[in-house]
């Protein structure tokens, strides 16, 4: 696999670059990728069933079903009950995951949690559970190859003095291994599910105390993950406008800090996830009666 590509956009002026992970491959891609490459790299035989669990918008279920079906590997995902309609979509993550195979099953919402934490329980060893938004320790190592990608456009970074990175977060994961892997840059996260205090204690499950250059900004106002608001609807389609395609679910949010809180050259990690826009914008132009 090569390394992503750099590429840079202009957004109010200012210049930002962009590490193209989105470009790595369409189900695996960004953040997935890198959170997956420990499995990725698994020998075939070593598992025959992934389990996992969350919402149906996940880009990390949608990862695990595009690599179950290269492994050919069985996969099992978990959720609360869904309603008819997300049922029936014919576009989006869900649909796509299980095109590729996926078979879900859906778990009562008052015996949801109880199940989830009783997963590992009876697991035989070809078996294996990967968390919600696979916040793992073996994630470390798919974003030390990452790191070491930065690391080798070191000229890069010095001739266009970037001296951060940015990523969004769900579970934080891919910005506290970044953090560690990359002592002398910046980190610049913030929280797209729950807010700061939850993120901390997501990170704090992997790591004894947080790095020192992991900087947690904070959004402007409260904002519900996987709710449809104007501002990101209208901010992806400014990062359209300047030439790369985001996801709606994360990178509206990080952006809108990044504008507002920041001033230096940033390296935006692209997270992917783009698989999930056509079902996400069909709900915006139902709802803001976009065109």
């Amino acid at each position: 696999m090569q390394n992503s590509p750099i590429s840079n956009i202009f957004l109010d002026g200012r210049e930002f670059f962009v590490k193209r992970d989105d470009l790595i491959d369409r189900h695996l891609a960004g953040n997935k990728y890198r959170k997956l490459y420990t499995l990725l790299t698994t020998p075939q035989e070593q598992y025959n069933t992934i389990i996992s669990y969350g919402g149906t918008q996940s880009n990390a279920m949608l990862a695990l079903a595009a690599l179950c079906k290269k492994k050919s590997w069985e996969f099992i995902y978990y959720t609360k009950p869904l309603s008819q309609q997300q049922k029936q979509q014919k576009s989006g993550n869900f649909y796509e995951a299980l095109s590729l195979g996926m078979k879900h099953q859906e778990i009562e919402e008052m015996l949801y949690k109880d199940f989830i934490a009783s997963l590992r329980l009876s697991l035989d060893s070809k078996s294996l559970v990967v968390d919600q938004g696979g916040a793992v320790q073996e994630a470390k190592q798919g974003l030390e190859v990452l790191a070491e990608e930065i690391l080798q456009e070191q000229s890069f970074m010095q001739k266009n003095n970037i001296t951060a990175l940015a990523t969004p977060s769900g579970t934080g994961t891919t910005a506290l291994f970044l953090a560690l892997a990359l002592p002398e840059y910046t980190i610049y996260t913030t929280p797209c599910v729950g807010d700061i205090e939850y993120l901390k204690s997501q990170m704090l499950s992997l790591v004894e105390t947080l790095p020192q250059n992991l900087y947690i900004l904070a959004p402007k106002k409260k904002y519900h993950f996987a709710k449809l608001y104007k501002e990101f609807y209208l901010m992806y389609n400014k990062l359209l406008d300047a030439g790369i395609a985001f996801d709606l679910l994360y990178a509206p949010q990080m952006w809108e800090c990044l504008l507002e809180q920041t001033q230096e050259n940033i390296l935006y990690v692209h997270s992917g996830g783009v698989t999930g826009n056509s079902s996400m914008l069909e709900r915006y132009e139902k709802k803001f009666n976009a065109t």
